[in-house]
């Protein structure tokens, strides 16, 4: 069973930067992908990175280059680092493992953690 635990989030005011990390129990190079989504109030999850192992990070749209999804192999955590931070971006930030085992793809999460963009 693989566990992936969040922290980082937090209150800041717009224009701000938080950091979220994702520890997982196991080596993340184990993991196909590791992603990054959110869950705003009254929306659906959406992706927001990911970052493939041996690959180039993507970003979707409302991110890009505001954004940086990072893996530390030594420290089996991934990272996000958001910056120019704005209201829409207030959500409940999750961490997601995806990886082929046993002849099956996995998807594993971490519980959330929350940030929250206000002046």
């Amino acid at each position: 069973q693989v566990q992936l635990v969040e922290s980082g989030g937090g209150s800041v005011q717009p224009g701000g930067s938080l950091r979220l990390s994702c520890a997982a129990s196991e080596r993340i190079s184990s993991f196909n992908v590791m992603r990054w989504y959110r869950r705003a109030p009254g929306k659906q999850r959406e992706l927001v990175a990911y970052v493939p192992s041996g690959g180039s990070p993507s970003y979707v749209d409302a991110v890009k280059g505001r954004f940086t999804i990072s893996r530390d192999s030594s420290k089996n955590t991934v990272f996000l680092q958001m910056n120019s931070l704005n209201y829409e971006d207030t959500a409940v930030y999750y961490c997601n493992a995806h990886f082929l085992r046993e002849r099956r793809w996995n998807d594993y999460w971490g519980q959330g953690t929350q940030v929250t963009v206000s002046s």
